[in-house]
């Protein structure tokens, strides 16, 4: 593997050590989370259906996510592609940081598409605001969502899109009952995550996940989302596309 740089060594480096069942404190009061004392130190300790949940990336991590080379590690234009959006188009971005997918992605649907940036971090939806005026944008609202939800109007957008974010959620029921609820039906909510299935992805352990884990987390009869495909074209990263279905169905 090649050396990265310095700037990104902490963030992408691979971890040694994993997580491991220990007993803890045990369940939440609701029985959906565990937490363990003995886990992964890139991890809060806190596990949903027996994955950990890996610690947020502050503000502090924007440089990180708008560098150079994100384009050619990541190919950025190459999954907005693959996104296939139309002109007209309602799409939320969740957890979208400093604004880097948001402004790609508000190109492709103009002239009356519209991006609502949701993210939870003040700092990082003043600095995607500025951004994207600077950038001459104007079809992207910073919305200013929660630990437990994404505060979007009930079907109200065509996609719903996470990158490199669903596997920090510290709520991720919470959330995706919120996403789920927000997309309209027919519409796509899509997972961008770094593949654990492969050693060679330069990403800590516990920010990566499987197709399997994916899915099975998203299979909640409550969110109504079915698994439509996953599409491999990405160097680092699974996309993995749910489409939102009727109640019941």
């Amino acid at each position: 593997m090649k050396s990265l740089p310095a700037a990104i060594v902490l963030l992408v480096c691979p971890i040694i050590s994993i997580a491991q069942d220990s007993g803890g404190s045990g369940p939440d009061f609701e029985g959906r989370y565990e937490f363990r004392s003995n886990h992964d130190p890139n991890g809060i300790g806190k596990f949903y259906m027996d994955r950990e949940i890996a610690q947020v990336m502050g503000f502090a991590g924007a440089g990180w996510l708008e560098r150079k080379t994100r384009e050619q590690e990541e190919r950025l234009s190459l999954m907005v592609r693959s996104l296939k959006l139309k002109a007209g188009d309602v799409v939320a971005d969740i957890g979208a940081g400093s604004g880097v997918i948001s402004m790609l992605m508000a190109q492709q649907i103009l002239p009356r598409g519209k991006v609502m940036a949701v993210d939870i971090q003040n700092e990082m939806l003043l600095r995607l605001r500025r951004r994207s005026r600077r950038a001459g944008i104007r079809n992207i609202k910073p919305v200013k969502g929660t630990i437990k939800s994404p505060n979007l109007k009930p079907e109200s957008v065509d996609l719903a899109i996470m990158v490199d974010v669903y596997h920090e959620f510290e709520f991720p029921y919470e959330m995706m009952l919120g996403v789920s609820r927000a997309t309209k039906i027919g519409g796509r909510v899509v997972l961008v995550e770094y593949r654990m299935e492969d050693p060679t992805v330069p990403i800590k352990l516990v920010h990566k996940m499987t197709e399997e884990q994916a899915i099975k987390e998203l299979r909640q009869p409550e969110f109504s989302l079915k698994w439509t495909e996953t599409v491999n074209v990405l160097p680092w990263q699974h996309i993995l596309v749910f489409t939102k279905q009727k109640s019941g169905t």
